[in-house]
């Protein structure tokens, strides 16, 4: 759910919304992250000013893998 989330709301904010890629990693204490990764011009329309656009898609995921059972994080990759 949280994937499907980050792929539907990510296009919406980038110019280049083609290039938008969601990566699943499962990290050492079992939670999924989700690892983001745009084109060069988007990384600062993806975090946005200090950060609000990524702490709420990250806020967002979190709620969503809640109520899945699951612990959800979101990077930015470059």
């Amino acid at each position: 759910m949280s994937r499907a989330l980050i792929d539907y709301l990510a296009p919406w904010l980038l110019d280049h919304p083609e290039e938008v890629e969601v990566e699943e990693v499962e990290n050492e204490r079992g939670a999924t992250v989700l690892e983001v990764s745009v084109h060069p011009d988007d990384i600062g329309k993806l975090i946005g000013k200090r950060g609000r656009i990524i702490q709420s898609l990250r806020i967002l995921a979190r709620a969503a893998g809640q109520r899945d059972g699951n612990t959800v994080l979101v990077e930015v990759v470059d």
